[in-house]
């Protein structure tokens, strides 16, 4: 196990639900992914993400699901798609990875805590 992390450290991560609007295949990705449109409500607004997810996800399965995001990274470019969000996901035993998401519904934009 590594270092435990400080309350304070945790705090500085800012995971957010929101919804899916709009999902597109991304080919000119190195590994196969789906571009995600994520709305995180009022003060965020709609973000945009990079998700390997293609093992399990079409991109029109995904319209309209919550997902857990990390808000407050820097963005990071993949092959020429701002990916301004890091949805959260988890690895199935064979490692593909599945999403996290609220079990009830929750607000756009709700913090996790």
């Amino acid at each position: 196990m590594e270092t435990p992390a400080a309350l304070d450290e945790f705090d500085r991560i800012d995971i957010r639900a929101g919804t899916v609007v709009d999902a597109k295949p991304f080919p000119e990705a190195r590994k196969p992914s789906i571009q995600l449109w994520v709305d995180f409500g009022e003060g965020i607004g709609i973000r945009r993400s990079s998700a390997q997810v293609t093992v399990h996800y079409a991109p029109e399965t995904l319209i309209g699901r919550q997902v857990m995001a990390v808000v407050n990274f820097a963005p990071r470019r993949i092959a020429g798609f701002m990916s301004e969000v890091l949805v959260l996901g988890a690895p199935d035993e064979a490692g593909a990875v599945v999403l996290l998401r609220p079990d009830q519904p929750v607000p756009n934009g709700a913090r996790m805590f």
